[in-house]
């Protein structure tokens, strides 16, 4: 039977894990609220930018975009993994971290050359263990990534794109589909042949535009924003993926804190009836030897 104050100790320190672990919980919660407000209103503007832009690359003939252009032959990578700067939640950066591996391995065996970068500290040490050099790699986002954070990423993944540096740019990252539902995906973002992928309830009569000034020079206002509104949108749903995840491994760990309190409760009140029966029993025994 375990010693007593041995069970009062680990029942007092289960105690003092429960309250951070439900602390934890609970500013997971005020952060997901206000980082899936954020989601969400990009969400609408990151759409409806894409289907502008789609609109105006159809409507335009002839005119068109370095960004929009599909390389034949893909001679070099970029890709860029997104995860977390702490841990304590769950296997939000074990899925992304999977999902980049993979394309990883097929990028090794079909002989392309790629570059990683890496956003947060455990995809930096997840690169840094397999040995995988990292082209730069970027702390400063938490959950509430801004946009002037993003910007100046998004611009230089544009000159590596055109100049010719990379022929694709990646993301890995957890993307949020709802509050009970993430996923860790793999997503091309340049070249952006994607930017205004429509649902099926599209306008089916086309729209006639007067260009005014030329398509080119609005398309080459457009597309450069639709991109870094693309790549923005990633940041925001890892950071709202990350709070769900946190916030759900927090519930676990409280739970299952509360559950171990009551076993050792049980073990305590089991071990503290055990000696006071055993002590009831010595002095019974020792009033019978003074008869």
């Amino acid at each position: 039977m375990a010693n007593l104050r041995q069970l009062v100790n680990r029942r007092k320190a289960v105690r003092n894990i429960r309250k951070i672990t439900r602390t934890m919980e609970l500013i997971a919660t005020a952060r997901f609220k206000k980082a899936l407000d954020r989601a969400a209103a990009a969400e609408a503007y990151t759409r409806k930018i894409g289907e502008i832009a789609s609109d105006l690359t159809s409507a335009g003939g002839e005119a068109s975009h370095p960004l929009l252009a599909v390389r034949p032959v893909v001679k070099r990578t970029l890709i860029l993994v997104i995860g977390s700067n702490r841990g304590l939640c769950g296997g939000y950066n074990g899925g992304v971290l999977r999902k980049a591996q993979e394309r990883f391995r097929e990028l090794n065996a079909a002989g392309v050359p790629f570059d990683a970068e890496a956003a947060g500290k455990k995809p930096m040490g997840f690169l840094k263990y397999q040995r995988i050099p990292r082209l730069a790699e970027y702390v400063q986002f938490e959950d509430k990534p801004a946009y002037d954070q993003v910007e100046p990423i998004a611009d230089k993944y544009i000159q590596m794109f055109v100049s010719g540096q990379v022929d694709e740019v990646q993301v890995a990252y957890m993307k949020f589909q709802n509050a009970s539902r993430q996923a860790p995906v793999l997503e091309t973002l340049l070249p952006l042949g994607s930017v205004g992928e429509k649902k099926a309830t599209t306008r089916a009569v086309a729209v006639d535009y007067e260009f005014i000034p030329s398509a080119s020079e609005i398309l080459d206002a457009i597309v450069p924003v639709a991109f870094k509104q693309r790549l923005f949108k990633c940041f925001l749903d890892a950071a709202v993926s990350e709070q769900i995840a946190r916030r759900v491994a927090m519930k676990a760990a409280t739970e299952n804190a509360a559950d171990l309190i009551t076993t050792i409760t049980r073990q305590y009140n089991r071990a503290r009836q055990a000696k006071i029966t055993k002590e009831i029993s010595e002095l019974i025994a020792g009033a019978e030897a003074l008869k």
